[in-house]
């Protein structure tokens, strides 16, 4: 047990807040979740987070969280910020509360600010999948996001997932047929850390996400779209597929058909 949790606190601990509010990015989501596992502190934290949220869900919005409750949070996560020395992580969103986010009292006013202004907002848990897809894939067009292992060699980028994930994903190399491998990236969708397989057509990037299915599940792709991005989901060989593109829907479906007749 290190210094931290003796004193009663995790320098993990104001990451829970930062995953409750979008600002992970897929790596550090994936070792927040396995740490949390055996982390008693982190446990406790996200589930004052999670009672605190349900009590700002719409259908109560305009009824403030009890004063014992917000107190308690405020006293707990203040408390175990002050353990800690870490930086919380940067806010990506529009508005800026860095005046607000010291090492000892980042965490718990985000909370706070969550509480007393009924600021709701979507956690990953609370998006459906399909959004979450859509999310992911926006969020890694982002500059320095795309690849954690550039290669268009898939007997790369497959290796490259070993020891990273609790499975081995496919990895098919379709540049013949118009859809060349750029690469691959760990992502967190569903609340696990997944395979992100990125492909190109023309000047569209295609992120293919990969995790296990459950046992004997098989299904044909069906297609839906979000905010103008094309989405084809489908189950084969014991995994879940899920490609997210801008390319044209007629596009993305020839691309999920290829996959799948692709030894």
């Amino acid at each position: 047990m290190n210094d931290a949790h003796a004193a009663g606190g995790c320098d993990m601990v104001l990451l829970v807040q930062a995953e409750f509010d979008g600002e992970l990015d897929a790596a550090q989501a994936a070792r927040l979740a396995a740490h949390r596992g055996d982390c008693p502190v982190c446990q406790a934290a996200e589930a004052d987070l999670v009672r605190a949220r349900e009590l700002i869900r719409p259908e109560v919005l305009y009824e403030p969280a009890p004063d014992e409750l917000r107190q308690r949070v405020l006293a707990k996560l203040q408390a175990a910020g002050a353990a800690t020395s870490a930086p919380p992580p940067r806010s990506r969103r529009p508005w800026n509360f860095t005046g607000w986010r010291s090492p000892t009292f980042g965490f718990g006013l985000g909370a706070a600010c969550a509480a007393a202004l009924m600021l709701v907002v979507l956690s990953p848990t609370e998006q459906s999948l399909t959004d979450q897809i859509v999310a992911g894939h926006v969020r890694a067009l982002q500059p320095g996001h795309l690849e954690d292992v550039p290669s268009t060699d898939q007997h790369t980028v497959k290796p490259w997932f070993d020891g990273r994930l609790d499975f081995a994903p496919p990895v098919r190399d379709l540049a013949g047929v118009g859809f060349p491998l750029k690469g691959g990236r760990l992502d967190y969708l569903g609340g696990r850390a997944v395979a992100a397989l990125v492909y190109q057509r023309d000047k569209h990037i295609i992120d293919l996400f990969v995790w296990p299915a459950g046992t004997g599940m098989v299904s044909t792709p069906a297609s839906t779209e979000r905010n103008g991005y094309n989405v084809v989901h489908w189950v084969q060989d014991g995994m879940n597929f899920w490609a997210v593109s801008d390319v044209e829907a007629s596009q993305l479906r020839n691309f999920a058909a290829i996959w799948q007749r692709t030894p």
